[in-house]
């Protein structure tokens, strides 16, 4: 399964959400998907949903290690080329 697509939406913000970003593969599309700067590091945080307890659950998510470093590192590369959205 190969990624044909990646949009983000960038943000101009001291939050640790620097982006949205939506992911399409030749057959599947993940939205929802977070980019998190956090002690200078930047990361990929899959959509997720809050339970009862507080707590978050991933609602998709890679299975193993190398999809996620595919995943992580395609989005981390469209967020570095992304401009910044316009705040109207």
């Amino acid at each position: 399964m190969e990624i044909t697509n990646i949009k983000i939406k960038k943000f101009a913000t001291d939050s640790k959400m620097k982006a949205i970003a939506s992911i399409t593969f030749d057959c599947f599309a993940i939205h929802d998907v977070k980019v998190i700067e956090n002690n200078d590091k930047i990361f990929v945080a899959m959509p997720n949903k809050r339970l009862k307890d507080g707590t978050f659950k991933d609602v998709a998510h890679p299975i193993n290690f190398e999809t996620r470093q595919y995943i992580e590192s395609k989005v981390i590369d469209a967020y570095n080329e992304a401009p910044l959205e316009e705040v109207e």
